[in-house]
């Protein structure tokens, strides 16, 4: 996706072959995807490999939002009928290889699974004692579906939310560019994390952001990566995802392919 030329190729294979032996085991993996897609973009000079295919996906999702507004409009219970449509969205990752998903078929069934863990009341509690929250985005279309929730929350309760993205392209992960094409700026400040890798990184993150995340009584962390980087942090942080690998799922005590309000 970076290049077609096999040299350039050869030598994104060297470098990051010799990256890998300073690499911690305690490393976490977006932390050494941070390092690889930095040698990826160096190398082969192109800043946003997967820009055609996020661009595309953030069409598909940008037309199937308004029958996940109205869906869950007309649920029984729509604050949690949007959680399920965030998890939702959490299939869209091309870092797990999948882009050739059906976006709307793999929705419907995940909104018909159960929650493998399930801490809705917890959440409503925590949603009810806080005027404003945190909300950590993960992948580019993956923002439509976060769209329907956040405009449930403040539709239902009137909170201030602000919406976290990456700072620069990296795999198909949400920048500014993709928060703003999928409508967020209309129910949500949007902001940088500072980071360029596939998860939150605190130690680099921008001040800008630290300064939300530590005074934040609720805070959303969508999908694999933020859990990666951040459910080692004592902090108010529920985590929205679908176990995509073993790994996770075995840290989450669930199975692959379950879906998680932790």
């Amino acid at each position: 996706m970076a290049t077609k030329d096999e040299e350039k190729q050869r030598k994104v294979l060297d470098e990051i072959a010799k990256e890998l032996p300073k690499i911690s085991l305690n490393s976490t993996p977006p932390e050494m995807g941070e390092k690889i897609h930095r040698i990826v973009r160096q190398i082969t000079g192109s800043s946003d490999p997967y820009k055609k295919v996020k661009d595309k996906s953030n069409k598909i999702a940008l037309g199937l939002y308004p029958q996940f507004k109205e869906k869950a409009r007309k649920a029984n219970d729509p604050l949690l009928m949007g959680i399920r449509m965030a998890i939702a969205g959490n299939i869209i990752d091309f870092g797990i290889n999948n882009a050739h998903i059906d976006i709307e078929q793999e929705t419907k069934k995940i909104l018909k699974q159960d929650f493998a863990i399930f801490n809705y009341a917890q959440f409503k509690k925590a949603l009810d004692s806080t005027e404003e929250l945190l909300y950590i985005a993960d992948n580019s279309a993956e923002v439509v579906f976060d769209r329907v929730l956040i405009e449930v929350i403040v539709e239902e309760s009137n909170k201030k939310v602000t919406y976290v993205v990456r700072e620069k392209p990296v795999i198909n992960d949400a920048i500014i560019e993709d928060a703003l094409f999928c409508g967020i700026d209309k129910v949500a400040q949007i902001i940088s994390s500072g980071s360029d890798g596939p998860g939150t990184f605190l130690p680099s993150a921008k001040d800008e952001f630290l300064t939300y995340f530590n005074r934040a009584k609720l805070i959303i962390s969508k999908g694999q990566g933020n859990y990666e980087t951040l459910s080692g942090e004592d902090k108010p942080i529920f985590f929205l995802l679908k176990a995509k690998c073993p790994v996770i799922a075995r840290d989450l005590g669930c199975k692959e392919g379950d879906i998680v309000l932790k």
